[in-house]
């Protein structure tokens, strides 16, 4: 009965912090949703209350009014392309890394993990210099490959975890069948690594979504501007037009496709993060 009172106290103990802690972060969430649909008249009369009327019109002001439509499809093309381009980058090196026995291997993956720890905001002034010799400054695409480059050691990191217990026997065989190397990475290798893949894809994809500091820094024309970039900027506004429903509404348009993506995807990547540490 003791260990049993116990055991029902240590739960409860554990159980109160995490539901105040999920309170704290869901309250917040839920009030920009329900502030969304209301009028500005309805948000200074009743802040924290239901609306009224589900009003959809700040959506349509906010796609429309504040070009929040460009600036969605300037995201969606930086995320993907950020993503592939990391992909490409990173499935070879990890192979290369972790699979071919070169003199400085070990030198090189320690040099990626080391980058990991270098803060980001260290190279900023030295890229923005590089990309404007380039003439890539103020170019979606030219974020997109600083993004694919910044996310490169943290990918090189997870698949090398993944990559380190595939059994060499199967790239064995599939040499004696003549397979060259090139083929045995992405017939077989990549394949085999596709967990740690769509872990790292879907981590990077909600990363350069939701990443406004270099896109501040890279990208001057409002025609350019990502999804943070036009959220900073109706905020900005909403201080002199009240335009408080449409600042919701734009927040909620930017929250709810990464609220899906991790919702599809939340046991993938649970599993792949997990499979990751295991393996490495």
């Amino acid at each position: 009965m003791r260990r049993t009172v116990g055991q029902m106290l240590g739960r409860t103990g554990i159980r109160i912090p995490l539901i105040l802690w999920t309170i704290a972060v869901l309250y917040p969430i839920i009030w920009m949703f329900i502030g969304s649909f209301k009028s500005n008249a309805e948000i200074y009369r009743n802040p924290w209350g239901l609306p009224e009327t589900f009003n959809w019109q700040n959506f349509a002001d906010a796609w429309t009014n504040y070009n929040i439509d460009t600036s969605v499809f300037n995201s969606l093309i930086v995320t993907v392309i950020g993503a592939i381009l990391t992909l490409a980058m990173a499935i070879p090196t990890a192979y290369a890394i972790e699979r071919i026995n070169f003199r400085g291997s070990r030198f090189l993956f320690t040099l990626y993990i080391s980058a990991m720890m270098i803060p980001m905001v260290l190279g900023w002034i030295p890229l923005f210099f590089l990309l404007m010799e380039l003439n890539l400054l103020d170019n979606i695409y030219g974020l997109a490959i600083v993004y694919a480059v910044s996310q490169l050691p943290f990918t090189i990191f997870v698949l090398t975890s993944f990559m380190s217990t595939i059994p060499k026997s199967l790239e064995e065989s599939a040499a004696m069948d003549g397979m060259s190397p090139y083929m045995v990475l992405w017939k077989i290798i990549t394949p085999l690594s596709m967990s740690g893949i769509i872990t790292v894809t879907i981590m990077n994809t909600i990363q350069f979504w939701n990443e406004y500091f270099m896109a501040l820094i890279f990208l001057q024309s409002s025609e350019n501007y990502t999804l943070a970039l036009a959220i900073d900027f109706i905020s900005s506004e909403a201080q002199y037009t009240n335009a408080w429903g449409t600042l919701f509404a734009s927040l909620v348009i930017a929250i709810v496709p990464v609220i899906i993506l991790y919702a599809i995807f939340q046991r993938r990547i649970a599993k792949g993060m997990t499979e990751g540490a295991i393996k490495g």
